[in-house]
């Protein structure tokens, strides 16, 4: 993904792990240059991504801080490179925002250029202000509803981006059934996990790497437990109602898992290190939750961009994801569905006293066996080339105790997982 203005933003999300990265370009933080990724670093970077591969498509995602501060033209400039270098391919382009500067006209762009907007809200009036205030201290939820008007207005493809916290973390169905009265058909809930050093390191960063010593689990961060109730609360009603209608990403992913495929998300992939990060002038590091000095892979207008991706320290650092597992994690019977979860993550001990365990193991175990009977059934349907979305009615006979298949206690579960029924369902 791209910043194209780095760290900058209009904002002051008191979550926000990357605003201090400010603090590892000090020159511009002290007012000597402005942060937007100069004409020579854009149009490198857009003709290197065109020129390598022979995929047929070219995803671009454009994130920050907050990249409509860049103002529209600066867009105008990036889909004319994209046309001068795409030589046949097609360009998709996919854009974070707050949402708070979106107007008319950069509707009217964003539509006509087909961009896939990521909105960030929180969930509604109460939720969303508790962190997500400008820099005045001032909340932005009303900015927000106004942006999402504009999108509406002009028919611009959107979906919801919600940072799950210790706050709207106990509000589940509240978030989940106010993203959808807000027009969201695609939610993704990303859960806030960061660790506080008790000092400064020496680049000035707070919010530290799990191997950091002296560090804390800061307050706003989900608690595991919490995460994993917050995901059962909304699945147990997205199951039963809305499966083909509205799309979780989460879910989705776990069906992946379920089916045998391989996750479209790489926090549960086995391995990492596609997902790498571009800096506004040109430095590439190694992951969006890694931009540290000891995590830059180099910078695009002296290294090539193929060769950082392909070389041996970032195939390392996607390895070590499966490498570093512990044995807790690798004999885990929800192992297929999670992988441990991102690496920035591992910062606790197993029970048996190895380091590496995920902070969120806990909420994951909780939500990973609460969705198998689910899953079970969903890709048992998927194999048989009928619609997932059968599962709501399957639901519905579950919780009635499957009266019309009059199924014995000894009976094969009709979820298909291979228990008996009463060691299963029948629970």
């Amino acid at each position: 993904m791209a910043k194209p203005i780095g760290p900058i933003c209009n904002i002051d999300c008191h979550y926000c792990f990357y605003l201090e990265k400010e603090k590892l370009y000090p020159e511009k933080a002290a007012g000597k240059a402005n942060w937007a990724m100069p004409d020579e670093v854009l149009e490198s970077y857009i003709r290197q991504k065109c020129e390598v591969g022979d995929a047929p498509a070219e995803n671009f995602a454009w994130q920050g801080g907050e990249p409509t501060l860049l103002g529209v033209d600066y867009f105008r400039n990036v889909v004319r490179l994209q046309q001068k270098y795409a030589n046949g391919k097609k360009i998709e382009n996919a854009f974070q925002t707050n949402g708070i500067l979106l107007d008319d006209e950069w509707c009217e762009f964003l539509a006509a250029n087909d961009f896939l907007v990521g909105l960030s809200i929180d969930g509604p009036r109460a939720l969303h202000d508790k962190y997500r205030v400008d820099k005045g201290g001032q909340p932005t939820f009303d900015k927000v509803m106004v942006g999402i008007g504009y999108l509406k207005k002009h028919g611009v493809d959107f979906n919801t981006l919600t940072v799950v916290q210790d706050h709207n973390g106990d509000y589940p169905l509240d978030v989940y059934r106010f993203l959808k009265e807000a027009g969201s058909g695609f939610l993704q809930f990303i859960p806030i996990v960061e660790r506080l050093a008790d000092s400064v390191n020496r680049d000035g960063l707070s919010l530290v790497l799990p191997d950091h010593a002296d560090a804390r689990v800061s307050d706003w961060s989900v608690k595991p437990e919490q995460f994993g109730r917050f995901l059962i609360g909304i699945f147990d009603e997205w199951v039963r109602n809305d499966v083909g209608q509205t799309y979780v990403q989460m879910f989705d992913v776990a069906l992946e898992a379920w089916a045998g495929l391989t996750a479209s998300l790489c926090l549960f992939n086995e391995t990492c290190g596609r997902a790498l990060a571009l800096e506004h002038n040109g430095d590439l590091y190694s992951c969006d939750h890694y931009v540290y000095p000891a995590n830059r892979l180099g910078n695009i207008m002296q290294n090539p961009i193929s060769a950082m991706v392909e070389s041996g320290r970032q195939m390392q650092f996607g390895v070590d994801k499966r490498d570093t597992l512990p044995r807790f994690c690798r004999e885990c019977d929800v192992r297929f569905a999670c992988n441990g979860e991102c690496p920035k993550n591992r910062f606790l001990s197993t029970p048996d006293g190895e380091f590496g365990l995920n902070y969120l193991c806990a909420g994951y175990k909780m939500f990973f066996n609460h969705i198998d009977r689910y899953m079970h059934f969903m890709a048992g349907e998927l194999r048989a080339q009928r619609p997932p979305a059968n599962v709501m009615a399957w639901a519905r006979q579950k919780d009635q105790g499957f009266p019309s298949l009059r199924t014995g206690r000894n009976d094969k579960c009709p979820c298909g997982s291979g228990k008996k029924y009463k060691q299963c369902c029948a629970v």
